[in-house]
Order: C-alpha cells, then structure tokens, then sequence
C-alpha cells in the first residue's frame, strides 16, 4: 500500500489479540470490520447444513478478511475462524469502504488482492477433489509457513481435519508418513517443518499455482 494511503489509515488502525479457534464472523454475520492478520492465520470455511465444514481459503500476513464487503455485500457464507493465534489489526468497515469507493491505489490493491484468493479458493476445490490426502496436508503445511515466521505450527490433527473437511485418522495416518520420513515433528498440537524442500516435492502442483499467482499480483517491494 502507497505510505500515504496507509498514514491516513494509520490512527483508526486497532492492534488485538487473535487466540486459536476465535471466530471472526460466522455465515451470514454482519461485516463491522476488515481484518489484517500480522502475526495471526485465519481460515475461511464453508459451513454445511448439517454443521460440517471445510477449509476453502487461508488468509495470513499477505492479505485482509472481509473482502465480500468491498465486493457489494454486507454478509458471506463462510465462516472466518483463527487457525494460528496471534496479531491482527483492525479498521472498521465503513473507513475501508470510503477509501475503496474513491477508485484510487486502494481499490485497485484489494481487487488484486481479491482475484489472488480466488484463485486460492478454486485451486482448493481442485485440489480436494483430484489430489490424495498426503498431498492436500502437504499443500496445507506450505501455505500456512508461507504466512508465519519460523517453521512451528500450533495445530491438533482434529483441527486439520476440520480446516481439509476429512477424517482426523486419515490425517493421523498422512501425518505419520511424513514424520516417519522425517519432514515434519508432531507433539501435543506443535507441528515443526524440518525439510520443506522435500514437503514441496511431495505436494501437487496446487501449491506453486497459488504461491504464483500471489507473487504476480502482489508483488514484495524491493527494500531501499
């Protein structure tokens, strides 16, 4: 974001707390807010008639949550749950709307921002459809490294198998392969990556679909 977009931001900006399992929204919620994970990783789930769920998006330090209120509705049917506990700043939503509305650098930054999660969301769908369970867990661990700084995940097995929409055996299962090849270490709901070259090369191409349609349209400046 241009500096002087985000100076005019900068005193509504609200730093809170994100504990794991918190919800932001539930389905059909009422938008009051915008959220900018910094710290934190928030899934997006889709919730079924009979209460079951899964996972269609991740958002973490490279994106925001409420993009269905720029995108000309007040509500969504997803429910927004924090899947890695820590920071995240908040702007209320009829401050975000004012800048959107004026078509200048924020708009046309959401709306990349926008087309970058739905390629996510699509490329989940292919991915829970067509890949095997090693492959969605591997594709899972990646994207949310890519949001968090160090290679510790906070995360139960019952919890991935929520966020994939599976059974938590077939995880436990997906999970003791790549512990036994000695990629990933899993102890009282802290996953540690220790080769993730060799989890890049076990996933499908899902991963590095999504991963460069992010980096084209939301490029990391070059620092000075």
């Amino acid at each position: 974001m241009p500096e002087h977009e985000l100076a005019h931001w900068l005193p509504d900006l609200e730093c809170i707390e994100m504990p794991l399992g918190a919800v932001l929204y539930e389905s059909g919620g009422h938008l009051s807010h915008v959220y900018f994970p910094i710290s934190s990783i928030v899934s997006l789930l889709y919730v079924l008639a009979d209460g079951g769920s899964a996972e269609i998006a991740v958002v973490g330090k490279e994106g925001l949550i409420g993009v269905s209120l720029f995108m000309g509705g007040q509500t969504t049917p997803s429910r927004a749950v924090v899947q890695s506990a820590g920071q995240a700043l908040r702007l209320k939503a009829h401050l975000m709307m004012t800048d959107f509305n004026r078509a200048g650098d924020v708009m046309h930054l959401l709306l990349r921002y926008t087309q970058a999660l739905l390629t996510q969301m699509s490329q989940t769908a292919v991915c829970n459809r067509h890949h095997s369970l090693e492959q969605q867990l591997c594709r899972w661990l990646l994207m949310s490294l890519d949001r968090l700084d160090g290679n510790d995940l906070v995360m139960t097995q019952e919890l991935i198998a929520n966020m994939l929409g599976v059974r938590r055996e077939g995880v436990t299962e997906a999970a003791g392969r790549l512990q036994k090849a000695g990629l990933i270490q899993y102890r009282r709901g802290h996953i540690t990556v220790h080769d993730r070259v060799a989890i890049e090369q076990r996933t499908c191409e899902c991963y590095a679909v999504v991963k460069r349609e992010y980096d084209r349209l939301l490029p990391i400046p070059a620092s000075d």
